[in-house]
């Protein structure tokens, strides 16, 4: 199997800002800004229109914006046919691949075909998505994605009720595998999220609305390490 290089080498706790949140109209600006502010990695909500009733950005943008940023591209493929596309998105610039299980008939061998590509792989499931659904894939992934809002829109609400899906999964990961939350996930929040087992903490509006996008990363950061110094062992 083997798991990507250089993906666990990078902190253990992670702020990921969402470029979904950013403002389009200035994004070398924006990248900018959170790569200067400490962001560790980019994390891009790639939405078809099908799967979830939105639409965000695709393969252009990414190859755009590869050229200037040098964060790692957490790419999250909420989209119908991710065996399709995936490719097509590592050739963009992405870094890393997860994608949905509930949309992945064939999980082991899109996940071989990732590792392929070069890519870290990860898998993502939806609020109702069950964590049994992981059991003959867990072990191949480099991360998995729990969503804490249905997907589809930035800017909803965190249900609470999905950290004890967080915490159960916890205690199933390697050292060398990432936990990753996604959905609502701002200082109200963050402590909660962390302490449940968390590592890889996706942020939009709490980084991208912020005026100081380096002060708003540093608090994110220093709440959630307090909350994992505090957390039982």
């Amino acid at each position: 199997m083997g798991l990507t290089s250089d993906f666990p080498s990078q902190p253990r706790l992670r702020i990921a800002p969402s470029l979904l949140a950013a403002d389009f109209a200035r994004l070398r600006d924006e990248l900018a800004e959170i790569e200067a502010g400490g962001a560790d990695l980019l994390h891009l909500d790639i939405m078809d229109g099908h799967y979830v009733p939105n639409i965000s950005f695709g393969i252009p943008v990414i190859e755009k914006i590869r050229g200037v940023s040098n964060l790692f591209f957490d790419t999250h493929l909420m989209i119908r046919e991710p065996a399709r596309y995936a490719e097509a998105f590592c050739k963009a610039g992405a870094d890393g691949i997860t994608f949905h299980t509930e949309v992945a008939p064939e999980p082991r061998r899109l996940i071989e075909s990732l590792r392929s590509l070069g890519v870290a792989v990860g898998v993502s499931l939806n609020p109702g998505t069950p964590l049994a659904s992981l059991d003959a894939v867990l072990a191949e992934v480099d991360l998995v994605n729990i969503m804490t809002v249905e997907p589809g829109f930035g800017g909803q609400a965190f249900l609470t009720d999905m950290l004890a899906k967080v915490e159960a999964l916890s205690t199933r990961l390697r050292p060398d595998q990432r936990l990753e939350v996604d959905g609502g996930v701002n200082r109200k929040t963050v402590a909660r999220v962390a302490s449940a087992g968390a590592d890889t903490l996706v942020a939009g509006t709490s980084v991208f609305g912020a005026p100081d996008r380096r002060a708003a990363i540093a608090e994110l950061r220093r709440l959630a390490l307090e909350a994992r110094r505090a957390a039982p062992a």
